[in-house]
């Protein structure tokens, strides 16, 4: 489909999606028997609008989502559709017409598709829920579940005109998959403040459920400020490390976006996503205690060279010892030089025994070096660097991860590092060197990447 078609179905889609979530507020408007309570709910969920979970699965939705659950039990089916209408008002002013009319329909028919399995289920409203409890709560999570539906399904539909059906697919299984529970115990949320608002506190509820909901929101943004902050202190001392030499500057953070596209595709969990790709980052931070002379030397090591260098992840472990948040990296900057069959360092693990984030960056460790510039040769290709990493998938690296990283390779390509090192060193006669591959006993690499001495 071309630009232009696109565009077309997009302006029909939102144009008639517009227009049906028109008719269903309006008619829904027409039957609302608590005006006043409406009207408090409005102002309500303008002001929830305005606020979005920051943090976890449900990053991005709407405290108002609670004040729409709440709104079926407290005034009605239709109370909710209106409420939902005048709470997806408050949108950012540099959004665009046509998508914030999109997003307003976005708000009211998931409403109106969570009402009518209210209805449908004789959901009680009013003072009836204070002895209908369960009866209530059973037709809030059918609504919170069809208003979910409705609204990955509209998302689908504008993600599928726009970039495609493997984003769609994406959406489903990443996006909706990770949030639906969460959403629903948001949902939860909302009959709780119904209980409250029919109690006899009206729109005091909202502020006894909303406050410590605004606190929590704050304290996530702390936390997320404060760890954006240490990951730049971090990037910001890695790159003071990867002066040391110019060939291998930029490789920390292309490696923690490396294993960060393996970990997406394995479907980490969020946390240990975090912590894969801090690992990566960090897997070479033990080299600030390496000498400059060593680092850069272009040939074969000595003995006493090649000491220095497999100290290099002991120490890294050391410096990040005392940083709380990174107990799990630790054993991933230890290990990430152990070979598969057993004869990497520091401790000779082998197979499953080495652990999974050492696989992993063992992995976007090898490839990184041999895209990237160094003195003695010039960059391979991706192309024969992958050929590379499946020649030695059973030697030098878990085979099962080797394939998934070739499929995300060929899928996403690679940033390589080409620009930004300088060309090699035409005086250097060696052909190998301690960072291509892996290090072994003799101080250069080994395995397919050794090529010829």
């Amino acid at each position: 489909m071309t630009t232009t078609l696109h565009r077309s179905a997009l302006r029909l889609l939102v144009t008639a999606v517009a227009i049906l979530a028109l008719v269903v507020w309006v008619t829904a408007l027409r039957r609302v028997d608590d005006v006043s309570a409406t009207v408090q709910l409005c102002v309500v969920a303008l002001a929830a609008s305005t606020l979005r979970f920051p943090h976890g699965p449900a990053r991005g939705a709407s405290l108002a989502t609670i004040v729409v659950m709440s709104v079926y039990v407290i005034c009605g089916p239709a109370s909710a559709v209106v409420v939902a209408g005048v709470g997806s008002l408050m949108q950012p002013r540099d959004v665009p017409l046509m998508k914030r009319v999109y997003n307003s329909s976005q708000w009211i028919l998931p409403a109106a598709a969570g009402a009518a399995g209210f209805t449908l289920l004789n959901g009680p409203t009013g003072d009836a829920v204070l002895t209908h409890a369960p009866q209530a709560v059973v037709a809030v999570v059918v609504a919170g579940l069809l208003h979910q539906a409705t609204n990955a399904v509209m998302m689908a539909a504008v993600l599928g005109l726009e970039r495609g059906a493997k984003v769609v697919l994406f959406f489903f299984s990443d996006v909706v998959g990770s949030t639906a529970l969460p959403m629903l115990g948001y949902g939860l949320l909302g009959v709780l403040m119904a209980v409250v608002w029919i109690g006899g506190l009206q729109i005091v509820a909202g502020l006894l459920i909303m406050v410590p909901l605004i606190v929590a929101r704050w304290a996530f943004n702390q936390d997320e400020a404060e760890r954006r902050a240490q990951a730049a202190a971090m990037r910001a001392f890695i790159q003071v490390i990867e002066t040391k030499d110019l060939y291998t500057r930029g490789h920390s953070e292309r490696v923690s976006d490396g294993v960060g596209m393996l970990g997406r595709f394995l479907k980490l969990r969020e946390h240990r996503q975090q912590a894969l790709e801090y690992a990566g980052l960090l897997h070479d931070v033990g080299k600030v205690g390496v000498p400059t002379s060593i680092i850069r030397k272009p040939g074969r090591l000595d003995d006493s060279e090649m000491d220095a260098i497999r100290l290099h992840p002991a120490r890294g472990v050391e410096l990040i010892g005392n940083i709380p948040f990174l107990e799990e990296v630790k054993s991933a900057v230890l290990h990430h030089h152990e070979k598969y069959d057993g004869t990497g360092y520091p401790a000779g693990l082998s197979g499953t025994n080495i652990p999974y984030f050492a696989r992993i960056i063992g992995i976007v460790d090898a490839f990184d070096s041999l895209t990237s510039t160094r003195s003695y040769r010039p960059a391979r290709s991706v192309e024969e660097t992958l050929a590379i990493l499946e020649k030695d998938r059973t030697t030098h690296f878990d085979p099962d991860l080797v394939d998934a990283f070739i499929e995300v390779i060929k899928t996403h390509g690679w940033r390589a590092a080409r620009k930004e090192q300088p060309a090699p060193d035409g005086t250097v006669r060696v052909g190998i060197d301690h960072d291509d591959l892996s290090l072994g006993s003799g101080g250069g690499a080994s395995g397919s990447a050794a090529g010829p001495t």
